[in-house]
């Protein structure tokens, strides 16, 4: 599938798939298109920041230069781009989906690819299929004969950088969901969801299901080191919510000092807000990590100095009069028992992760309803 975008990349509607659509795609994907004819995949995709030709990416292709290595990599991965749907009387889906498949001596060469289907009530189904450069899968949309009305969300195989190529229902349409406030999330591999067994436990996923928003990821593992090019696109970016939820990489991966990391949480705020003067925004500062909450780093700064500077930044500008910001402290929200590897968090503490920041958002009135 290959679809034009805005001029310099950046997000927008969709435009005319003529140049290159869905074989036997209908036109609209709503209740009038015919039963069990493939549909565009395009109106059903969600957690989408923008495309280069046709693929859903993390970083807006045309000022990748002025990113790090890192960031760019990662953002070649579509985290969190999801399928979202409706239906009236279909029994399953089936979705026509390109993948990479690893080479013969990669360690991930046998790892299947997964899709996970969700209700508003939880998991429903979880389908693996072999790893194929092109294949079909489906999916049951639940027990028995249905109705199943949904919504209902698709979860892809994020880290095999699936394309989805076409979707259709059996025994009837799929239409779009209907759209979700736009919450843009902004951190580093905590964010990205590592260490979370299946992408729709990543904290940002928890939390945007809880709040019903349209979470968009923009977790980088490695990075999210208050790059200030990162900050002018996300003021570029649109959305209705936005939460940073950087800084632990700062403390050993590219050491900063105290005072350097409380310069670059103001510019990065205030780069942010050129873009969206009134969005609200929630500041989590990093994590409980527990070889470096009192471990100097190269610079003499300790995690728990670091997150201190973080927060008065916050804390500053909120004092100057941005009353469309907020700062959650990241220290006491996760436990030792929390941490799958003692940085990043088990599945438990994404879930606990996930809630403390959407009962922020909503406390803070920043839930985007």
């Amino acid at each position: 599938m290959s679809a034009p975008v805005h001029d310099e990349g950046r997000p927008g509607p969709w435009q005319d798939a003529g140049r290159g659509g869905v074989p036997g795609a209908r036109r609209g994907a709503g209740r009038g298109a015919e039963q069990d004819a493939w549909q565009d995949p395009r109106p059903f995709l969600r957690g989408i920041a923008w495309l280069d030709k046709g693929r859903p990416v993390r970083a807006d292709p045309v000022d990748t230069m002025r990113l790090p290595w890192d960031t760019g990599e990662r953002a070649t991965l579509p985290i969190g781009v999801r399928l979202e749907f409706t239906t009236e009387t279909a029994r399953a889906v089936e979705i026509r989906y390109r993948a990479t498949v690893p080479g013969p001596t990669d360690a991930l060469r046998d790892l299947a690819h997964g899709f996970a289907l969700w209700d508003r009530h939880g998991v429903v189904s979880e389908v693996f299929t072999e790893p194929a450069a092109e294949a079909v899968v489906r999916i049951g949309l639940g027990a028995g004969d249905g109705p199943f009305h949904g919504p209902f969300t698709i979860y892809p195989p994020e880290n095999q950088s699936p394309l989805v190529l076409g979707l259709r229902g059996i025994g009837g349409a799929l239409s779009p969901a209907p759209p979700a406030p736009r919450w843009v999330v902004h951190g580093d591999s905590i964010t990205e969801g590592w260490w979370s067994t299946r992408p729709a436990h990543g904290w940002p996923a928890v939390a945007g299901r809880a709040l019903g928003l349209d979470t968009v990821n923009l977790g980088y593992a490695g990075a999210a080191r208050g790059e200030l090019a990162t900050a002018e696109q996300l003021a570029g970016l649109p959305a209705d919510v936005l939460t940073l939820a950087f800084g632990t990489n700062c403390w050993s991966r590219v050491p900063y000092s105290v005072p350097l990391l409380y310069e670059t949480t103001r510019a990065f705020l205030e780069l942010v807000r050129q873009g969206h003067p009134r969005t609200p925004l929630l500041l989590v500062s990093p994590v409980l990590r527990p070889d470096a909450e009192r471990t100097p780093n190269k610079l003499g700064a300790t995690l728990g100095a670091l997150r201190d500077a973080m927060e008065r930044a916050t804390r500053d500008r909120i004092a100057a009069g941005d009353d469309r910001l907020a700062v959650l402290p990241g220290r006491a929200l996760l436990g030792p028992e929390h941490l799958a590897d003692g940085l990043h968090p088990n599945d438990s503490g994404h879930q606990v992760l996930g809630l403390a920041v959407a009962t922020a958002l909503r406390r803070a009135g920043f839930d985007g309803g």
